[in-house]
């Protein structure tokens, strides 16, 4: 039984977001791990879930070259890896002060990384997920060192002006990430998305997110990570895939003056030294992280 605040995950985003806590916290405890996430086994802890959930390397039974608990670990942990250094890098380097995290899930970037003491930070995802995940962190005594705004919003629909009412000023140069959301939205969606966080960005402005690049999708739902996950967890992540061609969003991004690159999950795994390997036929294999930086005007 749990002592402090709890939720229940029963399917869904909302769970999908709790298996990606639990594949931070098994990476925070690995003696090589990627990622220090000191918050992400207390959310595990504090839900009710159908089955229980792994925190440490201890606890999981199959080998890293496993599904769900092996390769689909090492990727959750190489992508916020990734993801972490891409946003820091904007913020101390780039000058960035203004960052926004999309579908922000049970992440704690806010909390976890150091910010200049200028930056504010805004989480954008549904009322549920914050309410959970407030209540852990507030159980914990745990505060931003930054300014941290909560959006509540759903990205299907207009969530910018929600942005807007909280502060954020599309003048400013913005870096972005958005993860574990733009894989599972019909095409449309993700044109829009997209074109919205353009419209938003001010030059000098960056985003990260990651594909499926031109997945089949039946191929997908009935690939082993994917059907462990279902088995093992009640995440039905297959039944949320869009059959839809998907769009080339990058290229409509550099035609709105970005300049985008994009690059398989596997030279990240080389780069880092640790992470999903290659040769596996799975979803991983057909994953891409795009990364985009908007030109700043000339003279500036």
């Amino acid at each position: 039984m749990n002592d402090g605040p709890t939720s229940r995950f029963s399917a869904g985003v909302a769970l999908t977001a709790l298996v990606a806590a639990a594949a931070r916290a098994i990476e925070t405890r690995h003696p090589e791990g990627l990622i220090a996430d000191p918050y992400a086994e207390f959310f595990v802890r504090a839900a009710e879930t159908p089955v229980r959930l792994p925190v440490s390397p201890d606890e999981v039974e199959e080998a890293e070259a496993g599904p769900l608990w092996g390769r689909g670990q090492q990727y959750f942990a190489l992508r916020t890896r990734v993801f972490d250094d891409f946003l820091q890098d904007c913020a101390h380097h780039g000058g960035i002060r203004q960052l926004v995290m999309l579908g922000a899930g049970l992440d704690t970037r806010a909390l976890r990384l150091d910010w200049p003491t200028d930056c504010v930070v805004y989480e954008v995802d549904r009322f549920d997920l914050f309410a959970f995940k407030q209540d852990v962190l507030d159980a914990m005594g745990a505060r931003a060192a930054v300014a941290h705004q909560h959006v509540i919003a759903d990205l299907e629909s207009n969530w910018a002006r929600n942005m807007r009412a909280a502060g954020f000023d599309p003048a400013r140069p913005t870096a972005w990430v958005i993860e574990g959301v733009i894989p599972y939205m019909p095409g449309l969606v993700e044109r829009s998305l997209l074109a919205t966080v353009s419209v938003l960005s001010a030059p000098g402005s960056a985003l990260a997110y990651e594909i499926l690049q031109a997945h089949d999708a039946a191929k997908i739902r009935a690939n082993s990570l994917y059907a462990q996950m279902e088995q093992r967890v009640g995440v039905h992540l297959s039944g949320l895939l869009s059959d839809d061609a998907r769009p080339d969003s990058a290229g409509a991004l550099a035609a709105a003056g970005w300049e985008m690159s994009e690059e398989s999950v596997y030279r990240f795994t080389e780069q880092y030294g640790r992470g999903p390997a290659a040769g596996a036929d799975d979803s991983i294999a057909c994953a891409r992280w795009v990364m985009g930086y908007r030109r700043r005007r000339h003279g500036n």
